[in-house]
Protein backbone atom coordinates (compact mmCIF):
# COMPACT_ATOMS: atom_id res chain seq x y z
CA UNK A 1 0.00 0.00 0.00
CA UNK A 2 2.91 2.44 0.93
CA UNK A 3 4.10 1.85 -2.89
CA UNK A 4 1.25 2.40 -4.20
CA UNK A 5 0.70 6.17 -2.33
CA UNK A 6 4.43 6.49 -3.09
CA UNK A 7 3.70 6.12 -6.54
CA UNK A 8 1.22 8.17 -6.57
CA UNK A 9 2.53 10.91 -5.35
CA UNK A 10 5.47 10.89 -7.37
CA UNK A 11 2.86 11.22 -10.30
CA UNK A 12 1.17 14.21 -8.79
CA UNK A 13 4.38 16.21 -8.39
CA UNK A 14 5.34 15.48 -11.44
CA UNK A 15 2.02 16.90 -13.06
CA UNK A 16 2.27 19.97 -14.53
CA UNK A 17 0.26 23.27 -13.23
CA UNK A 18 -2.12 24.91 -15.32
CA UNK A 19 -0.48 28.25 -16.65
CA UNK A 20 -2.51 31.41 -16.65
CA UNK A 21 -0.80 33.78 -18.74
CA UNK A 22 -1.13 37.50 -20.16
CA UNK A 23 1.22 39.84 -21.70
CA UNK A 24 2.65 43.45 -20.96
CA UNK A 25 0.21 45.82 -22.75
CA UNK A 26 2.17 49.21 -21.47
CA UNK A 27 4.19 50.36 -18.57
CA UNK A 28 4.14 54.41 -17.33
CA UNK A 29 6.41 55.15 -14.12
CA UNK A 30 5.83 52.22 -11.48
CA UNK A 31 2.52 51.20 -13.32
CA UNK A 32 2.73 48.20 -15.60
CA UNK A 33 -1.14 47.31 -17.59
CA UNK A 34 -1.36 43.53 -18.28
CA UNK A 35 -4.24 42.53 -20.78
CA UNK A 36 -5.24 38.79 -20.65
CA UNK A 37 -5.71 38.12 -16.91
CA UNK A 38 -8.94 40.44 -16.28
CA UNK A 39 -10.83 36.89 -15.63
CA UNK A 40 -8.20 35.45 -13.80
CA UNK A 41 -6.41 37.88 -11.53
CA UNK A 42 -7.98 39.98 -8.52
CA UNK A 43 -6.63 42.83 -6.10
CA UNK A 44 -3.69 41.63 -3.80
CA UNK A 45 -3.18 38.77 -6.52
CA UNK A 46 0.57 38.65 -7.35
CA UNK A 47 2.10 37.92 -11.12
CA UNK A 48 5.60 36.72 -12.63
CA UNK A 49 6.66 39.27 -15.39
CA UNK A 50 9.50 37.11 -17.49
CA UNK A 51 11.52 40.07 -19.05
CA UNK A 52 15.28 40.02 -20.57
CA UNK A 53 16.75 40.52 -16.97
CA UNK A 54 14.84 37.72 -15.50
CA UNK A 55 11.66 37.35 -13.65
CA UNK A 56 10.38 40.27 -12.00
CA UNK A 57 7.21 39.59 -9.27
CA UNK A 58 4.80 42.44 -9.17
CA UNK A 59 1.19 42.55 -7.77
CA UNK A 60 -2.63 43.86 -8.82
CA UNK A 61 -3.42 46.94 -7.56
CA UNK A 62 -6.10 48.39 -9.44
CA UNK A 63 -8.62 47.75 -12.59
CA UNK A 64 -9.84 49.11 -15.63
CA UNK A 65 -10.70 48.89 -19.15
CA UNK A 66 -7.45 48.92 -20.46
CA UNK A 67 -6.35 45.87 -18.07
CA UNK A 68 -5.14 45.75 -14.86
CA UNK A 69 -2.15 47.14 -12.89
CA UNK A 70 0.66 45.80 -11.53
CA UNK A 71 3.45 47.20 -9.28
CA UNK A 72 6.35 45.41 -8.64
CA UNK A 73 8.26 44.02 -5.85
CA UNK A 74 11.20 45.87 -7.43
CA UNK A 75 11.65 47.69 -10.74
CA UNK A 76 10.97 47.22 -13.92
CA UNK A 77 14.43 47.22 -15.71
CA UNK A 78 14.41 44.86 -18.44
CA UNK A 79 10.55 44.65 -18.99
CA UNK A 80 8.74 45.59 -22.22
CA UNK A 81 5.62 45.44 -24.04
CA UNK A 82 4.67 42.26 -25.35
CA UNK A 83 6.25 40.54 -22.62
CA UNK A 84 4.44 37.18 -20.85
CA UNK A 85 3.29 37.40 -17.89
CA UNK A 86 2.16 34.44 -15.56
CA UNK A 87 -0.35 34.34 -12.50
CA UNK A 88 1.55 33.16 -9.12
CA UNK A 89 -1.15 30.85 -7.25
CA UNK A 90 0.21 31.02 -4.15
CA UNK A 91 -0.05 35.24 -3.81
CA UNK A 92 -0.27 37.01 -0.35
CA UNK A 93 1.17 35.29 2.84
CA UNK A 94 4.03 33.57 5.27
CA UNK A 95 4.60 30.83 7.11
CA UNK A 96 5.44 32.15 11.00
CA UNK A 97 7.39 29.45 13.48
CA UNK A 98 8.76 29.82 16.87
CA UNK A 99 12.74 29.34 14.94
CA UNK A 100 12.00 32.98 13.56
CA UNK A 101 12.88 34.17 17.13
CA UNK A 102 16.68 36.13 16.61
CA UNK A 103 16.26 36.25 13.16
CA UNK A 104 16.06 38.82 10.55
CA UNK A 105 13.71 39.00 7.68
CA UNK A 106 12.79 40.87 5.09
CA UNK A 107 8.81 41.31 3.84
CA UNK A 108 8.11 38.24 1.96
CA UNK A 109 9.43 35.88 4.56
CA UNK A 110 13.30 35.22 3.98
CA UNK A 111 15.86 35.15 6.31
CA UNK A 112 18.19 37.75 6.22
CA UNK A 113 20.41 37.22 9.01
CA UNK A 114 22.08 33.77 9.36
CA UNK A 115 19.48 31.74 10.43
CA UNK A 116 20.77 27.88 10.75
CA UNK A 117 17.55 26.71 12.44
CA UNK A 118 15.13 29.53 10.28
CA UNK A 119 12.22 27.18 8.85
CA UNK A 120 8.91 27.59 7.94
CA UNK A 121 5.85 27.32 10.03
CA UNK A 122 2.99 24.59 9.23
CA UNK A 123 0.46 26.53 8.97
CA UNK A 124 0.28 29.94 6.17
CA UNK A 125 -0.77 33.84 7.68
CA UNK A 126 -1.17 36.35 5.55
CA UNK A 127 0.22 39.64 5.26
CA UNK A 128 -2.81 41.49 5.20
CA UNK A 129 -4.90 40.13 7.65
CA UNK A 130 -8.26 41.06 8.83
CA UNK A 131 -8.88 42.43 12.48
CA UNK A 132 -10.30 40.25 15.40
CA UNK A 133 -14.30 41.06 16.01
CA UNK A 134 -14.79 43.69 18.69
CA UNK A 135 -16.94 41.04 20.63
CA UNK A 136 -14.00 38.35 19.71
CA UNK A 137 -11.29 40.33 21.85
CA UNK A 138 -10.86 40.17 25.70
CA UNK A 139 -10.56 43.50 27.28
CA UNK A 140 -6.92 45.11 27.70
CA UNK A 141 -4.67 43.39 30.42
CA UNK A 142 -2.63 44.64 33.29
CA UNK A 143 -0.05 47.04 33.03
CA UNK A 144 3.43 46.57 32.05
CA UNK A 145 6.37 47.90 33.73
CA UNK A 146 8.64 49.36 30.70
CA UNK A 147 11.28 50.21 33.74
CA UNK A 148 11.34 54.11 31.97
CA UNK A 149 10.59 56.63 34.40
CA UNK A 150 8.65 59.02 32.67
CA UNK A 151 6.49 56.23 30.57
CA UNK A 152 5.42 54.39 33.90
CA UNK A 153 4.75 57.54 36.02
CA UNK A 154 2.97 59.48 32.77
CA UNK A 155 1.73 57.45 30.26
CA UNK A 156 1.38 53.74 31.44
CA UNK A 157 1.15 51.05 28.83
CA UNK A 158 -1.09 48.33 29.61
CA UNK A 159 -0.94 44.43 27.46
CA UNK A 160 -3.12 44.98 24.70
CA UNK A 161 -2.69 48.37 24.32
CA UNK A 162 -1.59 50.49 20.77
CA UNK A 163 0.64 53.33 21.79
CA UNK A 164 1.53 56.10 19.32
CA UNK A 165 5.02 57.42 19.56
CA UNK A 166 4.80 61.02 17.67
CA UNK A 167 8.18 62.86 17.12
CA UNK A 168 10.29 64.36 14.40
CA UNK A 169 13.51 63.32 13.06
CA UNK A 170 16.49 62.96 15.05
CA UNK A 171 14.43 63.31 18.50
CA UNK A 172 14.96 60.24 19.71
CA UNK A 173 12.18 57.54 18.58
CA UNK A 174 14.72 54.72 17.79
CA UNK A 175 16.25 54.55 20.88
CA UNK A 176 13.05 55.06 23.05
CA UNK A 177 11.96 51.96 21.09
CA UNK A 178 14.86 50.46 21.86
CA UNK A 179 14.86 51.04 25.99
CA UNK A 180 11.30 49.58 25.47
CA UNK A 181 12.42 46.21 23.59
CA UNK A 182 15.01 45.75 26.11
CA UNK A 183 13.04 46.54 29.22
CA UNK A 184 9.78 45.56 28.73
CA UNK A 185 7.99 42.28 29.73
CA UNK A 186 7.16 40.37 26.83
CA UNK A 187 7.65 36.52 25.06
CA UNK A 188 8.24 37.68 22.09
CA UNK A 189 9.23 41.17 20.47
CA UNK A 190 8.76 41.50 16.87
CA UNK A 191 10.09 44.80 15.31
CA UNK A 192 9.29 46.13 11.87
CA UNK A 193 11.75 48.65 10.54
CA UNK A 194 9.17 50.20 7.43
CA UNK A 195 11.38 52.51 5.27
CA UNK A 196 14.67 52.92 7.71
CA UNK A 197 17.68 54.12 6.90
CA UNK A 198 20.13 51.30 5.28
CA UNK A 199 23.00 52.54 7.36
CA UNK A 200 20.94 52.65 10.47
CA UNK A 201 19.57 49.38 10.60
CA UNK A 202 22.89 47.12 11.16
CA UNK A 203 23.22 49.97 14.08
CA UNK A 204 19.83 49.25 15.99
CA UNK A 205 20.33 45.41 15.85
CA UNK A 206 23.44 45.49 17.56
CA UNK A 207 23.66 48.71 19.31
CA UNK A 208 20.59 49.63 20.17
CA UNK A 209 18.49 46.32 20.57
CA UNK A 210 21.77 44.08 21.59
CA UNK A 211 22.12 40.72 22.20
CA UNK A 212 19.96 40.47 24.75
CA UNK A 213 17.05 42.12 23.14
CA UNK A 214 17.44 40.06 20.06
CA UNK A 215 17.44 36.85 21.14
CA UNK A 216 13.46 36.99 21.88
CA UNK A 217 13.20 39.06 18.56
CA UNK A 218 11.82 38.76 15.06
CA UNK A 219 13.06 41.86 12.91
CA UNK A 220 10.83 42.51 9.68
CA UNK A 221 13.32 45.21 7.75
CA UNK A 222 12.51 46.94 4.45
CA UNK A 223 14.63 49.82 3.91
CA UNK A 224 13.62 53.12 2.21
CA UNK A 225 15.42 52.41 -0.95
CA UNK A 226 13.44 49.40 -1.34
CA UNK A 227 10.00 49.17 -3.56
CA UNK A 228 6.24 51.10 -2.07
CA UNK A 229 5.29 47.41 -2.57
CA UNK A 230 7.75 45.83 -0.08
CA UNK A 231 7.73 48.67 2.42
CA UNK A 232 4.14 48.29 3.01
CA UNK A 233 4.40 44.55 3.22
CA UNK A 234 7.22 44.88 5.76
CA UNK A 235 4.33 46.19 7.90
CA UNK A 236 1.87 43.61 7.15
CA UNK A 237 4.23 40.74 7.55
CA UNK A 238 5.49 42.20 10.80
CA UNK A 239 1.94 42.54 12.27
CA UNK A 240 1.22 38.99 10.92
CA UNK A 241 4.30 37.42 12.62
CA UNK A 242 2.89 39.01 16.18
CA UNK A 243 -1.12 37.65 15.53
CA UNK A 244 0.86 34.25 14.63
CA UNK A 245 2.57 34.37 18.38
CA UNK A 246 -0.23 35.56 20.03
CA UNK A 247 -2.31 32.77 18.49
CA UNK A 248 0.06 30.36 20.48
CA UNK A 249 -0.76 32.36 23.48
CA UNK A 250 2.33 34.38 24.29
CA UNK A 251 2.49 38.25 25.29
CA UNK A 252 3.75 39.94 22.07
CA UNK A 253 5.46 43.31 21.77
CA UNK A 254 5.02 44.61 18.37
CA UNK A 255 6.89 47.95 17.70
CA UNK A 256 6.96 49.43 14.54
CA UNK A 257 9.23 52.46 13.46
CA UNK A 258 7.47 53.98 11.11
CA UNK A 259 3.29 54.28 10.13
CA UNK A 260 4.37 57.33 8.08
CA UNK A 261 6.48 55.99 5.97
CA UNK A 262 4.07 52.86 5.76
CA UNK A 263 1.45 55.75 4.69
CA UNK A 264 3.93 57.13 2.64
CA UNK A 265 4.91 53.98 0.73
CA UNK A 266 0.48 53.61 0.38
CA UNK A 267 0.43 56.93 -1.26
CA UNK A 268 2.99 56.01 -4.02
CA UNK A 269 0.71 52.45 -4.46
CA UNK A 270 -2.67 54.29 -4.72
CA UNK A 271 -1.67 57.20 -7.11
CA UNK A 272 0.32 54.76 -9.43
CA UNK A 273 -3.22 52.63 -9.33
CA UNK A 274 -4.89 55.83 -10.46
CA UNK A 275 -6.35 57.56 -7.28
CA UNK A 276 -7.02 60.84 -6.89
CA UNK A 277 -4.60 62.92 -4.40
CA UNK A 278 -6.90 64.10 -1.45
CA UNK A 279 -5.32 65.28 1.95
CA UNK A 280 -1.62 66.78 1.17
CA UNK A 281 -1.43 64.23 -1.97
CA UNK A 282 -2.54 61.54 0.17
CA UNK A 283 -5.43 58.79 -1.75
CA UNK A 284 -8.09 58.10 0.30
CA UNK A 285 -7.09 54.20 0.65
CA UNK A 286 -4.01 55.51 3.04
CA UNK A 287 -6.91 56.55 5.24
CA UNK A 288 -8.83 53.30 5.00
CA UNK A 289 -5.49 51.20 5.41
CA UNK A 290 -4.42 52.69 8.60
CA UNK A 291 -7.08 51.77 10.99
CA UNK A 292 -6.83 48.28 9.01
CA UNK A 293 -3.41 47.80 9.95
CA UNK A 294 -3.31 49.10 13.75
CA UNK A 295 -6.56 47.64 14.73
CA UNK A 296 -4.76 43.97 14.19
CA UNK A 297 -2.87 44.69 17.34
CA UNK A 298 -4.54 44.22 20.63
CA UNK A 299 -5.77 41.44 22.99
CA UNK A 300 -6.33 38.03 21.45
CA UNK A 301 -9.49 35.64 21.95
CA UNK A 302 -9.88 33.66 25.18
CA UNK A 303 -6.93 31.44 25.96
CA UNK A 304 -4.79 34.01 23.64
CA UNK A 305 -2.02 35.94 24.14
CA UNK A 306 -1.87 40.20 23.37
CA UNK A 307 -0.24 42.34 20.70
CA UNK A 308 1.15 45.47 22.70
CA UNK A 309 1.50 47.99 20.14
CA UNK A 310 3.74 50.59 20.01
CA UNK A 311 3.86 53.26 16.51
CA UNK A 312 6.17 55.60 16.05
CA UNK A 313 5.09 58.37 13.62
CA UNK A 314 7.52 60.40 11.76
CA UNK A 315 5.96 64.15 12.38
CA UNK A 316 6.18 66.56 8.85
CA UNK A 317 8.05 69.29 10.11
CA UNK A 318 7.11 68.75 13.75
CA UNK A 319 3.65 69.48 13.02
CA UNK A 320 1.15 66.77 14.95
CA UNK A 321 -1.83 68.05 13.20
CA UNK A 322 -0.32 67.00 9.59
CA UNK A 323 -2.74 64.48 8.22
CA UNK A 324 -1.08 60.94 9.36
CA UNK A 325 -0.21 61.94 12.73
CA UNK A 326 -4.16 63.20 13.27
CA UNK A 327 -5.39 59.78 11.75
CA UNK A 328 -3.01 58.06 13.74
CA UNK A 329 -4.13 59.96 17.00
CA UNK A 330 -7.99 59.09 16.96
CA UNK A 331 -7.05 55.17 16.26
CA UNK A 332 -4.67 54.35 18.75
CA UNK A 333 -4.91 53.91 22.93
CA UNK A 334 -2.61 57.22 23.82
CA UNK A 335 0.40 58.88 22.56
CA UNK A 336 3.84 59.71 23.47
CA UNK A 337 4.97 62.78 22.06
CA UNK A 338 8.67 63.92 21.96
CA UNK A 339 9.63 67.36 21.92
CA UNK A 340 12.61 68.58 19.96
CA UNK A 341 13.07 71.69 22.72
CA UNK A 342 13.30 69.23 25.76
CA UNK A 343 15.61 67.13 23.24
CA UNK A 344 17.78 70.51 22.59
CA UNK A 345 18.13 70.67 26.50
CA UNK A 346 19.69 67.30 26.55
CA UNK A 347 17.07 65.80 28.42
CA UNK A 348 16.27 61.74 26.93
CA UNK A 349 13.64 60.53 26.34
CA UNK A 350 12.34 63.58 25.29
CA UNK A 351 9.07 63.48 26.42
CA UNK A 352 6.71 66.15 26.51
CA UNK A 353 4.59 65.14 29.69
CA UNK A 354 1.71 67.96 29.24
CA UNK A 355 0.81 67.10 25.49
CA UNK A 356 0.89 62.82 26.21
CA UNK A 357 -1.21 60.63 27.12
CA UNK A 358 -2.91 56.73 27.81
CA UNK A 359 -6.11 56.35 27.61
CA UNK A 360 -6.11 53.54 30.03
CA UNK A 361 -5.96 56.27 32.93
CA UNK A 362 -7.10 56.42 35.32
CA UNK A 363 -7.79 53.42 36.10
CA UNK A 364 -4.12 51.43 35.40
CA UNK A 365 -3.05 53.47 37.89
CA UNK A 366 -3.29 52.33 41.83
CA UNK A 367 -5.59 55.46 43.44
CA UNK A 368 -2.43 56.59 45.23
CA UNK A 369 0.02 56.36 42.02
CA UNK A 370 -2.70 58.24 40.17
CA UNK A 371 -2.66 61.13 43.11
CA UNK A 372 0.93 61.03 42.56
CA UNK A 373 0.71 61.47 39.01
CA UNK A 374 -2.26 64.04 39.10
CA UNK A 375 -0.40 66.31 41.06
CA UNK A 376 3.15 65.97 39.10
CA UNK A 377 0.89 66.75 36.03
CA UNK A 378 -0.49 70.02 37.97
CA UNK A 379 2.86 71.48 39.18
CA UNK A 380 4.46 71.05 35.26
CA UNK A 381 1.41 72.47 33.86
CA UNK A 382 1.91 75.41 36.56
CA UNK A 383 4.93 76.11 35.65
CA UNK A 384 5.13 75.82 31.75
CA UNK A 385 2.30 78.48 31.98
CA UNK A 386 4.61 80.57 33.81
CA UNK A 387 8.31 79.21 32.42
CA UNK A 388 8.34 82.36 30.06
CA UNK A 389 7.81 85.08 32.85
CA UNK A 390 10.13 83.72 35.12
CA UNK A 391 13.21 82.75 32.33
CA UNK A 392 13.32 86.50 31.64
CA UNK A 393 12.58 87.91 35.13
CA UNK A 394 9.08 89.34 34.91
CA UNK A 395 7.70 86.81 37.79
CA UNK A 396 9.29 87.94 41.16
CA UNK A 397 9.79 84.70 43.52
CA UNK A 398 7.64 85.03 46.64
CA UNK A 399 4.43 86.66 44.75
CA UNK A 400 2.68 83.09 44.57
CA UNK A 401 3.62 80.08 46.48
CA UNK A 402 2.01 77.61 44.18
CA UNK A 403 4.27 78.72 41.45
CA UNK A 404 7.28 78.71 43.34
CA UNK A 405 6.48 75.29 44.36
CA UNK A 406 6.34 74.39 40.75
CA UNK A 407 9.51 75.69 40.25
CA UNK A 408 11.33 74.12 42.69
CA UNK A 409 9.46 70.68 41.87
CA UNK A 410 9.96 71.61 37.95
CA UNK A 411 13.73 71.71 38.61
CA UNK A 412 14.15 68.33 40.29
CA UNK A 413 11.89 66.88 37.90
CA UNK A 414 13.20 67.74 34.61
CA UNK A 415 16.94 66.05 36.22
CA UNK A 416 15.27 62.87 37.19
CA UNK A 417 13.33 62.50 34.34
CA UNK A 418 16.23 61.91 32.43
CA UNK A 419 17.11 58.87 31.89
CA UNK A 420 20.23 56.83 29.93
CA UNK A 421 19.83 54.24 27.32
CA UNK A 422 21.26 51.76 29.58
CA UNK A 423 19.20 53.08 33.11
CA UNK A 424 16.29 51.36 34.98
CA UNK A 425 13.96 52.12 37.17
CA UNK A 426 11.46 49.70 38.47
CA UNK A 427 7.95 51.42 38.65
CA UNK A 428 7.55 51.58 42.51
CA UNK A 429 11.12 53.22 42.99
CA UNK A 430 9.57 56.25 40.17
CA UNK A 431 6.72 56.62 41.72
CA UNK A 432 7.84 56.81 45.36
CA UNK A 433 10.88 59.67 44.16
CA UNK A 434 8.38 61.31 42.39
CA UNK A 435 6.27 61.43 45.84
CA UNK A 436 9.29 62.62 47.37
CA UNK A 437 10.14 65.72 45.66
CA UNK A 438 6.63 66.61 45.82
CA UNK A 439 6.88 66.56 49.35
CA UNK A 440 10.04 68.67 49.22
CA UNK A 441 8.83 71.18 46.95
CA UNK A 442 5.99 71.83 49.23
CA UNK A 443 3.26 70.39 47.08
CA UNK A 444 0.60 69.06 48.75
CA UNK A 445 -0.45 65.25 47.69
CA UNK A 446 -3.68 64.06 49.30
CA UNK A 447 -2.88 60.47 49.89
CA UNK A 448 -4.96 57.39 51.45
CA UNK A 449 -2.88 55.45 54.77
CA UNK A 450 -2.40 52.74 51.96
CA UNK A 451 -0.55 54.81 49.77
CA UNK A 452 1.86 56.21 52.44
CA UNK A 453 2.77 53.36 53.59
CA UNK A 454 3.70 52.29 49.40
CA UNK A 455 5.63 54.73 49.25
CA UNK A 456 7.13 54.50 51.94
CA UNK A 457 7.05 58.14 53.25
CA UNK A 458 4.91 59.85 56.21
CA UNK A 459 1.64 61.16 55.42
Amino acid sequence: MSAIFSDLRRTVSNLETTRIAGRVQSIVGLSLVVVGLERAAGIGQRCRVRGRHGPVTGEVVGSGDDGLRLLPFGTWDGIAVGDPVELIQAGDGICPDDSWIGTVIDPLGRPLSPAPRFRPGSRRARGRNSPLPAYDRRRVGEKLETRIKCVDLFTPICRGQRMGVFAGSGVGKSTLMAMLARNTDADVIVIGLVGERGREVQEFIDEDLGEKGMARSVVVVATGDEAPLLRRQAAWTATAVAEHFRAAGKQVLLMMDSVTRFAMAQREIGLSSGEPPTTRGYPPTVFSELPHLLERAGPGRPGEGDITGIYTVLVDGDDMNEPIADAIRGIVDGHIVLDRRIAEQNRYPAINVQRSISRMLPDCHSPEEYSIMHAARRALARYTDMEELIRVGAYAPGSDPETDAAARFFEAANAFLAQTRSETMPAEQSFGELYRMLLEAGIDVPMTPAADAKTGHPG
